[in-house]
């Protein structure tokens, strides 16, 4: 029991905003992802959006390269520091602490949206609504860049998101452009390149 309990909280969102305040956030690496960098190397800034954008470095290092950029994350620490971070480098960029199933209060459209590492956190409910909102704010032919594990034992568990099923998710509104397999830690996960239809 005690093991299931210790699963629910690490899953869960109160297990990662105990993490933010404890500081055990081995996700935050502080570097924007050699994929980001190349993708804004390749394309013109626009209107960005950042799910689960943690304490927001992409976000700012979207920004210093041009784009306007919107972050959101559900935990309240992390968007503190974020807005304190881009604050002290002089950057204006919204951020909202909510939920990314539930993105209501944003309009769009926006160029780019990128996701590393929220998605697959998701349950199967919240995936769908997450699709949704998606769709509904992305300008045709833009960008939407997602950072995923694939199905991997953890915690006890299965966590992750296999391709078919990312796939399966978007396959009304978007259109695969590339995906690369790779790993973290020894276990299997991809980037995925789509585009808005």
């Amino acid at each position: 029991m005690l093991r299931d309990w210790k699963d629910w909280l690490r899953r869960s969102r109160w297990g990662f905003q105990w993490r933010y305040w404890r500081g055990q956030t081995p996700w935050d690496t502080q570097i924007t992802p050699p994929e980001v960098v190349e993708f804004i190397a390749d394309t013109p800034p626009g209107n960005a959006l950042d799910l689960g954008c943690g304490t927001g470095t992409n976000a700012i290092t979207l920004t210093r390269h041009g784009w306007q950029v919107t972050g959101v994350d559900f935990a309240p620490k992390a968007i503190r520091t974020a807005r304190r971070k881009a604050a002290a480098v002089g950057l204006e960029i919204t951020f909202h602490t909510a939920d990314v199933s539930d993105l209501g209060m944003l309009t769009g459209p926006y160029d780019y949206v990128l996701d590393i590492g929220c998605l697959f956190v998701l349950g199967e409910k919240e995936r769908i609504k997450y699709a949704d909102g998606l769709a509904r704010l992305m300008r045709p032919r833009g960008w939407y860049m997602l950072y995923a594990w694939l199905p991997r034992p953890w915690q006890g568990g299965t966590w992750g998101i296999s391709a078919e099923e990312v796939e399966s998710l978007l396959k009304g509104h978007f259109t695969k452009v590339r995906q690369v397999i790779g790993e973290e830690n020894g276990h299997a996960s991809a980037w995925y390149w789509f585009q808005r239809r």
